[in-house]
């Protein structure tokens, strides 16, 4: 409630602005069954609440794509950012496959990296392993907060790469692959993400998503909600950013990113995600199971 009442106090005319734009979402609403046509008229606070019951009760999984689009396009715009900020984003401690492509230095991947991770987040512990059929196939990295705060140790792939090396998290090595550092492995820094560029969407008059639609990303099925940025890049992340959210947990599974010339320049899947539980060898680079 406390995020809501700020994000609506961000600019004098945020609610003025938004009744601009009530229509759309009115008609949304009329094409919903009573009982979800009613969620819609309350306010953000009790939307966000309906939302995380309907996820964890699989009501939300159960709507066909119109209905769910419809349903999200009439929610009021801070329910969502209300609902991700409620959380968890996450798990204590978690196993995921993910498929990430991305533009480095201006050159995007053909190819897509396919990695298994494990991590803990108290501490922050990281195990990635880029996985066969993918970029980078058998690399394996290693970031324990416990051990080196600044530092990860890895290894590249193929026969001549099972030299392990301990490098900085944001060096050379690691930038030649990634825009982002191996501690953003995971659902909390996309959802942490979205909240912090919610609030500049407001402060620029972007109140509601321009787009709304329940569609299938990779065999994930999500509500995916586009967002269309005024000036683009350097003051938002992105100049059009599409997240999938979660049908069952406030995250989101899928991440596409544009740039200023309309070109992506990031594109994540999380494919299958669940709570795990790890003792300290799946953190150990010499663990049998590893090629370190």
């Amino acid at each position: 409630a406390a995020l809501a009442a700020a994000l609506a106090l961000a600019l004098p005319g945020v609610r003025a602005q938004e009744a601009a734009r009530a229509a759309p979402a009115a008609h949304d609403a009329a094409t919903l069954p009573a009982d979800l046509a009613n969620v819609t008229h309350q306010p953000a606070a009790q939307q966000a609440r309906w939302l995380r019951a309907a996820a964890r009760q699989g009501t939300l999984a159960k709507l066909d794509d119109a209905t769910l689009a419809a349903l999200f396009a009439a929610l009021d715009p801070l329910a969502v950012p209300e609902y991700i900020r409620q959380g968890p984003n996450g798990y204590p401690s978690y196993q995921f496959t993910m498929v990430r492509q991305e533009r480095i230095n201006g050159k995007w991947s053909d190819t897509p990296d396919r990695m298994l991770v494990r991590t803990t987040r108290e501490p922050l512990r990281v195990y990635a392993k880029w996985l066969p059929d993918g970029a980078h196939a058998g690399q394996e990295i290693i970031y324990d907060t416990t051990r080196r705060k600044d530092e990860m140790v890895g290894h590249l792939g193929g026969l001549l790469g099972k030299l392990p090396m301990w490098t900085a998290l944001d060096g050379t090595l690691a930038r030649a692959q990634s825009n982002h550092q191996v501690k953003d492995l995971g659902t909390e820094f996309i959802a942490n993400l979205y909240l912090t560029e919610g609030r500049k969407y407001l402060e620029a008059g972007v109140q509601r998503p321009t787009r709304v639609e329940a569609k299938t990303v990779g065999g994930v099925r999500v509500v995916a909600l586009t967002y269309e940025t005024p000036t683009g890049r350097p003051q938002f992340y992105a100049k059009k950013e599409i997240l999938g959210l979660d049908l069952r947990e406030p995250y989101f599974r899928t991440v596409e990113s544009y740039d200023n010339d309309g070109r992506v320049f990031e594109r994540i899947v999380i494919e299958k995600i669940a709570p795990a539980s790890f003792d300290d060898a799946a953190f150990d680079p010499k663990n049998p199971d590893y090629a370190f």
